[in-house]
């Protein structure tokens, strides 16, 4: 005995199987390009097929350093991207600000960077445009603009060890610059004067208080790292050691150091402050010298110590010249 409905009449479903059959493709043949097609292609369909094509040949020309036929195809790139398409539009103004940096034309390089900080809608943005302006000053030499980008990439990231790696790495080449510009012909009054004393003073500690800084924030990471990230860590721990050993400001200098700059660590903060996407409303960014170098600055000033390692000069920093913005 049959239950009703349990039995199904193959007929039902002959027409779906022809069907399918019948609008299946007998054979695929996928659009294949030329390589660099983009470099021979003289009349577009439309804007858009213009924009890519402009866009592609800009993008290979910089990889030639071909950098200022790279910018006018850029520049031709921009005049056709729709006003809605912010994607394009910033990847194109990043293109124009990398070719006049390489072209020598820094203004020019750092207005383009003003133009896309407007466009900027979230904080993946701003890190682009932070570390963008980063290789425009590193590109023309200059070590102190080139700090105050990391300084802000801080501000923005204060628990990602790599930023406060480099920026601690800035401070240690403004140190050795200070150091080693001095003329060994000069007066010395001149090599002793108060306000270079003060710049390698100052240089001298902003290094190391970001060495402290990396250390801190390695120390909490590693304990969720593996492999390869845990490898990097570690290398890294150990560069900083170094570094610090160098500095040679001597142990109780370090531990108010360290008392400072670990006051907003705290793991279960780390976790939750992750700002990577953030929209920019309502984002506050709190300034660099007030979150960190200000407060140190203070408390070292507060303990009134010239001699913090018991009379080793070579550990001695003066706490009056250090420059507080």
């Amino acid at each position: 005995m049959e239950i009703l409905g349990s039995t199904f009449d193959e007929s039902v479903f002959e027409e779906s199987r022809n069907k399918a059959s019948s609008t299946f493709p007998l054979s695929y043949k996928p659009k294949s390009c030329e390589p660099e097609w983009f470099c021979y292609s003289d009349t577009f369909e439309d804007a858009l097929e213009e924009q890519k094509t402009m866009k592609f040949r800009a993008d290979l020309k910089y990889r030639k350093l071909q950098y200022q036929s790279a910018l006018n195809d850029y520049t031709a790139c921009l005049s056709l991207v729709p006003s809605n398409n912010l994607t394009v539009k910033r990847d194109a103004l990043e293109g124009v600000a990398r070719c006049y940096s390489h072209l020598g034309r820094r203004e020019e390089a750092l207005e383009t960077c003003d133009k896309l900080r407007k466009d900027a809608t979230n904080t993946c943005h701003l890190t682009c445009i932070f570390q963008l302006e980063l290789s425009i000053h590193e590109g023309c030499g200059d070590l102190r603009s080139g700090a105050t980008c990391l300084q802000q990439l801080c501000s923005l990231h204060p628990f990602n060890p790599w930023h406060w790696l480099k920026l601690a790495r800035s401070y240690q080449c403004l140190l050795e610059s200070t150091t080693y510009s001095e003329c060994p012909r000069e007066s010395p009054e001149q090599q002793d004067s108060v306000s270079q004393q003060g710049e390698r003073d100052t240089a001298r500690l902003q290094a190391a208080m970001c060495f402290v800084r990396v250390r801190l924030l390695i120390a909490i990471l590693k304990i969720q790292q593996f492999s390869f990230v845990l490898e990097r860590s570690e290398r890294a721990s150990e560069a900083v050691e170094e570094s610090l050993q160098r500095l040679n400001l001597g142990d109780t200098m370090l531990k108010t150091i360290s008392e400072v700059m670990s006051e907003d660590l705290n793991p279960e903060k780390m976790r939750e402050e992750n700002q990577d996407g953030e929209s920019l409303s309502g984002l506050s960014i709190m300034d660099f010298d007030k979150r960190w170098w200000n407060k140190l600055h203070q408390q070292l000033h507060m303990e009134q110590k010239t001699d913090l390692c018991g009379g080793d000069i070579g550990n001695h920093v003066n706490t009056n010249q250090f420059t507080v913005k």
